[in-house]
């Protein structure tokens, strides 16, 4: 954003502070200053007059001038084309030094005598307008013959470039940076008065707006006669400072107002726009991506987007102000990918929303320089709702971390304008301004304060840390976490980490349930990879099958991470594999190792999550599982999760030997700490009980009923011997190890026979079921 000094004194009296003041300001209230250049004309450049000005005797490109200087008239040979009689002009006399080695002489050009030199407004140090002679007039001040250029304030101006970050578009006019220096220095901003020459007919004579009701931008239109418009020297200077200078007046004015306002203009001719009975139809309405779109007899322009050309010249223009929400129109560019032009610089950072100050300003300076305006305007403009913030003063200053009083914080934000009103207590009740689109909470409205009131003016102060108590949730799960990889690893698991995407083609091959397709990956990394995984089994599985194929003859694999649901809510899983030999080669198995079992399994898995309890599976719910060797996993009487051996039909199609495999929730699994317990010092006794049972009954149901007695002596019992043949037919023999211990005493054979009978009392009653 560039700014000049002159420029910002039309819209704030800041004649008494200095340049480098202005820029401590700036970059101490979040407006950096990029650079700063003083221009200052050089000396010997005064202001001269044309009386004459002839043809160069022998050189057709040449011009010999007779030029008033004040002190006197002197001769100027002169190649500029435009150079004419009767113009105000800058002369560097003889003796001037322009540049470096750039010195005045007096000269002869083709036998002419030439002393001193026509300038450009580019050879005396000022943004380039044209490629000849600069033409000068009272717009810079007063015109007197024979004045030193550097006199004129208006031409040796302070420019400054300030570096606004992407939230500030409220700073993208000289208005705009008028008002946050008002607030700092607290010098009221000037006030505008609108000084426009209308003509004789309405608007309604040449302008009808056909407007579709579902546009989301506010538009004003007025209508200007720009025949005998003719901007000043001063205007195109400060255009073209900004890279806002144009061939055609009417597009400077527009760039120019915009760029002092901050208001979006755009200006549409007569001629391109649709035409019906001398009138102009300008449409409003939606185009196919469902931006707001302005046609006449093509698209002329899209709001906030691309501001579009003047194509054909015209007597009679259509000027338009206009303003969009800065965030829908930056989501909806992103989300349809659309091209943008150099307004959407401005309106995707946010644009001035006071649409009349800014027409009133464009058609205030068009009529000063020979346009006159239609009378009335067109109006489209959207009631608007501002965003209210309750905020506590208290809280603000806990931000700060120091005390504000509250008239001077309320003075601040209504400088800046915010609408305040006092609640209640220490609150207040803050209206955001329209321009303010990035404010949202009370930490924003905080910031405003301190860079208002200046962060080196908030006094340092030591930072006062209270220890809590941190540990939570998270620790916790950190923890139990930890403890799982190190039972795992020394249990002979190796820990593996996968993506959290998977095949979708493999769980549904699998029977695996798989996330909705509405809320599945829009654009997969591979084919491979192309949906959130709902179990970590798959990826376990393809990992062995990848050893396996490299020699390995037996392995175990777990991992600790996240699996999705059909509407892809986030669990937390352990899941487990083991593959092949339990064990390496060694003298103890004769270079021979067995493969690994289901209970064998199960007793790694139980050693890395702690004890659990086994029940066969009440519904398969994947292919993976095994129909004859599987069980849910309990823990506290609840389901966590489930164990099996792989299908052969899916071992076969991983080229995998016998393969096991477990899934268990993260969150069921016990984290609890080890309690020091009383244990008895009495010595314990061991007792087995074979019972004769049939093969359909459930060892479960044989472990409940025992443990319904509740009798404290029995402190284990175990499954150790199960044994079948034909004597027995549909039964089978059970042995099962019983410790029994007292806390009290030594126990006695009466004391075990007694706890015996009582075991085979209760199978009796229970289960009908007795001794062997």
């Amino acid at each position: 954003m560039i700014v000049t000094r002159s420029w910002l004194e039309e819209f704030i009296n800041i004649s008494n502070i200095s340049t480098d003041n202005i820029c401590k300001t700036l970059n101490s209230i979040g407006l950096e200053v990029d650079s700063v250049e003083k221009i200052k004309i050089p000396e010997g450049v005064v202001v001269g007059f044309v009386k004459k000005c002839e043809k160069h005797p022998d050189a057709d490109k040449l011009s010999v001038c007779q030029v008033d200087i004040g002190k006197e008239i002197v001769q100027i040979v002169c190649g500029a084309k435009n150079v004419a009689k009767g113009q105000y002009v800058p002369v560097a006399t003889v003796g001037c030094v322009l540049g470096s080695d750039f010195k005045i002489k007096k000269a002869k050009l083709r036998g002419v005598e030439s002393s001193g030199m026509i300038c450009s407004s580019t050879e005396i140090g000022l943004a380039k307008l044209n490629d000849g002679i600069l033409e000068l007039d009272n717009s810079i001040g007063e015109l007197k013959v024979g004045r030193e250029l550097n006199e004129y304030k208006l031409l040796n101006d302070d420019i400054i470039e300030i570096e606004l970050t992407a939230n500030r578009g409220d700073c993208l006019s000289i208005n705009g940076i008028a008002r946050e220096l008002s607030t700092y220095y607290n010098i009221p901003l000037n006030e505008f008065d609108a000084n426009i020459n209308y003509n004789e007919k309405g608007i309604g004579q040449i302008l009808d707006i056909k407007c579709d009701s579902s546009i989301e931008s506010d538009l004003v239109y007025e209508a200007a006669a720009i025949e005998s418009l003719e901007l000043p020297l001063l205007i195109n200077l400060r255009a073209a400072i900004t890279d806002n200078y144009k061939q055609k007046p009417i597009e400077t004015a527009i760039k120019y107002a915009t760029h002092s306002t901050g208001v979006l203009l755009n200006v549409y001719t007569k001629a391109i726009a649709k035409a019906d009975k001398n009138k102009v139809i300008l449409e409003v309405n939606k185009d196919k991506n469902g931006f707001d779109c302005v046609c006449g007899e093509i698209p002329l322009s899209l709001i906030g987007i691309e501001a579009g050309l003047i194509e054909k010249d015209d007597s009679e223009v259509i000027l338009e102000a206009s303003y969009i929400n800065p965030e829908i129109l930056a989501q909806k560019v992103f989300e349809q990918g659309q091209k943008t032009g150099e307004v959407y610089y401005r309106s995707s950072r946010g644009s001035e929303p006071n649409l009349k100050y800014g027409i009133d300003y464009l058609t205030t300076l068009l009529s000063q320089y020979g346009a006159t305006i239609y009378n009335g305007s067109e109006d489209l403009v959207i009631e608007r709702n501002r965003h209210q913030l309750n905020i506590n003063i208290n809280k603000v200053n806990s931000i700060i971390g120091q005390n504000i009083e509250k008239s001077k914080i309320v003075a601040i934000l209504q400088s800046l304008g915010f609408d305040v009103k006092d609640g209640d207590r220490d609150n207040l009740s803050v209206k955001i301004p329209l321009f303010r689109h990035d404010i949202k909470n009370i930490a924003d409205v905080t910031e405003e304060i301190v860079r208002i009131i200046g962060i080196d003016n908030i006094k340092a102060k030591p930072l006062a840390i209270d220890e809590v108590n941190r540990v939570n949730k998270t620790t916790y799960d950190l923890i139990k976490k930890n403890r799982l990889r190190s039972n795992a690893i020394s249990n002979g698991f190796y820990e593996t980490l996968t993506y959290v995407f998977t095949s979708k083609e493999g769980l549904e091959k699998y029977g695996f349930e798989t996330v909705n397709e509405k809320k599945d990956i829009l654009n997969p990394i591979s084919n491979e990879l192309n949906t959130f995984r709902t179990t970590m089994l798959l990826n376990l599985i393809e990992a062995t099958s990848n050893n396996f194929k490299t020699g390995i003859k037996g392995m175990g694999l777990f991992e600790i991470g996240t699996v999705f649901t059909s509407s892809r809510k986030e669990l937390k899983k352990v899941a487990f594999t083991f593959s092949g030999e339990k064990e390496n080669p060694a003298v103890e198995n004769s270079g021979k190792p067995k493969n690994l079992d289901f209970f064998g399994f199960s007793r790694l898995v139980s050693n890395v999550i702690g004890s659990f309890e086994l029940e066969p599976m009440k519904k398969i719910t994947n292919d993976f599982i095994h129909p004859y060797q599987n069980a849910d996993i309990l823990a506290s009487g609840k389901v966590i999760g489930f164990i099996s051996k792989l299908h052969p039909t899916a071992a076969n199609e991983f080229d995998l030997p016998d393969t096991y495999i477990a899934e268990i929730d993260f969150d069921a699994v016990k984290n609890d700490l080890v309690k020091v317990e009383q244990y008895s010092k009495f010595q314990s006794s061991k007792r087995d009980l074979s019972i004769i049972a049939p093969k359909s009954m459930q060892y479960l149901d044989i472990k409940k009923a025992i443990n319904s007695l509740k009798i404290k002596e029995i402190k284990q019992f175990n499954l150790v011997d199960v044994y079948s043949d034909e004597k027995l037919g549909n039964n089978e023999s059970l042995t099962i190890k019983f410790v029994l211990q007292s806390d009290n005493k030594t126990l006695e054979e009466e004391d075990i026979t007694t706890i015996m009978d009582k075991i085979l009392k209760k199978l009796d009653e229970k289960l009908g079921i007795g001794i062997r």
